[in-house]
């Protein structure tokens, strides 16, 4: 499966902005999806999970209230709502697909911007 990430941008603190993930190439209901960051010289963070069938949800507790991780099997796409950003939510942004368990992910999209200022 392929994986292209979208939708970051410069935000002012307390702001909103939501994150696409378009997959292509195998049916993307076989994949568990999940999000993460990765801020200027920190590791790459856990941020948000969804099964396959959206049902189920984890989050980081760092974003958990503000963010919420969906997907629409029928538009091959995972969203990434994020409200009330703050300036520590600044880092590339990746989508990631897993065929067989939430946490060992096997494809990774390229990343996208969010940068919120204070």
């Amino acid at each position: 499966v392929q994986l292209q990430a979208y939708g970051g941008g410069l935000v002012r603190t307390g702001g909103s902005l939501r994150l696409s993930c378009a997959a292509s190439g195998r049916t993307f209901s076989s994949y568990g999806m999940g999000w993460f960051r990765q801020a200027p010289g920190k590791e790459r963070e856990f941020v948000a999970a969804i099964s396959w069938s959206g049902g189920t949800t984890y989050y980081a507790d760092s974003v958990k209230g503000r963010f919420a991780i969906s997907r629409d099997n029928a538009k091959n796409t995972l969203y990434l709502q994020m409200n009330t950003l703050k300036p520590e939510d600044t880092a590339v942004y990746y989508c990631a697909a897993a065929a067989y368990a939430l946490g060992q992910y096997d494809y990774w999209g390229q990343g996208t911007q969010v940068t919120v200022s204070s």
